[in-house]
């Protein structure tokens, strides 16, 4: 059974984290910041035992900001490589210093006593991100200094570090997992859209990727906005960047959203008559249904197609909860017709639950529905 996630914050790591922290300062009582941690570490979940920490290191460090920056500064390690598989993990040597989890806690006290330190935090932050991630940290300071915050973003955003740059993405995203929402980018994405054009062609996946995470955040409430970026950077794109709007829109190519598949290439599919049928009217709970799917082309020249299939839950209420899956790309001829098949299962996972009943299955070509049917699920006596 693999180990639970929030043993990320172990014992081991808080007295790994509090030697160093002695080392850094003479007068730091690692003891008493192990002994008031781990009596409470074991009943606790990930994130509140990262906050656990955070809350200790506001009572064992300094009350002298400015002295607290220095000695968290000193204990820090080396940069860590993004392909490196161990980096989540504590170096607790003095050769090695603090990086990985460790991080988290001590950027979230840069965070919530720094807000008034302002030229103290940045450049901890920018440190610190280089070790583990800055992330969560900086959205405190872009809600409450947003201007001032930006600007250093910017900076952030030429920086030679791959790993500050990505901050400068990451941390800007609206709606990051985890975080807290910045409702200003919410409501007013405009001001990422220079930034994210800064690092739309970035020479590092890990920068690019997060730049497509954070359109993708954006296009949740400005899906519009989204699709005409992607139409604007698919202009002479490189593959780089072909993927990354890929990514971006992912959540917009599974809504059919037209401006966005437009701008991908996926226009009106001009099609005849399609059918989807399904192998059996009932699926046994942690059985399987066999889908075909046939689509006729009734244009004068070929055209590129994204066909994605819709099955309709049934929840507690009766209501249903509809969810795309990605069935594939194709290019059909004019006046061809292509048969495709795909096998679906429902079985148990920690993210849905199923119920009994009827469920609904669209077929969806470039955003519209082409075509549907039925099954019933059954659950097991």
């Amino acid at each position: 059974m693999p180990e639970s996630f929030k043993n990320v914050f172990s014992p081991q790591l808080v007295q790994d984290l509090a030697r160093q922290l002695q080392h850094a300062d003479s007068q730091f009582n690692a003891r008493g910041f192990v002994c008031a941690i781990n009596s409470e570490l074991e009943s606790l979940e990930m994130k509140q035992r990262s906050d656990l920490i955070c809350h200790q290191l506001a009572l064992f460090l300094p009350g002298d900001f400015a002295r607290s920056c220095d000695i968290l500064h000193d204990v820090l390690g080396e940069p860590i490589d993004p392909k490196d598989p161990d980096s989540g993990n504590i170096k607790s040597s003095e050769q090695h210093g603090v990086k990985g989890w460790a991080i988290m806690p001590m950027a979230d006290y840069v965070a919530l006593n720094g807000i008034q330190h302002f030229d103290l935090a940045m450049p901890l932050l920018r440190e610190m991100t280089q070790r583990f991630s800055s992330e969560f940290a900086i959205r405190v300071f872009l809600d409450v200094h947003t201007d001032k915050t930006m600007q250093v973003v910017h900076q952030w955003a030429l920086d030679e570090n791959e790993h500050v740059r990505r901050l400068a993405s990451e941390g800007t995203r609206p709606r990051l997992p985890w975080g807290m929402r910045l409702n200003k980018f919410v409501q007013d994405p405009q001001p990422l859209l220079p930034l994210l054009e800064k690092l739309k062609d970035d020479p590092s996946e890990y920068v690019r990727r997060s730049v497509a995470n954070n359109l993708n955040d954006i296009s949740k409430d400005h899906p519009d906005l989204v699709a005409q970026v992607a139409a604007d950077w698919l202009v002479d794109a490189s593959k780089e960047r072909k993927k990354l709007v890929l990514h971006a829109c992912r959540s917009l190519i599974k809504s059919g959203h037209p401006a966005t598949l437009n701008a991908l290439g996926y226009n009106a599919a001009e099609l005849g008559p399609c059918s989807l049928m399904l192998s059996a009217p009932e699926l046994i709970y942690g059985s399987s249904i066999h889908l075909s799917a046939t689509i006729k082309s009734v244009a004068k020249q070929p055209k590129p197609l994204m066909i994605d299939y819709i099955v309709h839950h049934q929840k507690a209420n009766g209501s249903t909860s509809p969810k795309v899956f990605k069935w594939r790309t194709a290019e059909l001829g004019a006046g061809n017709t292509l048969t495709i098949r795909k096998k679906h299962t429902i079985k148990p996972i920690t993210t849905r639950n199923y119920y009994p009943g009827q469920h609904k299955v669209e077929l969806q070509v470039n955003g519209k529905i082409v075509a549907q049917s039925e099954f019933e699920l059954v659950m097991p006596s």
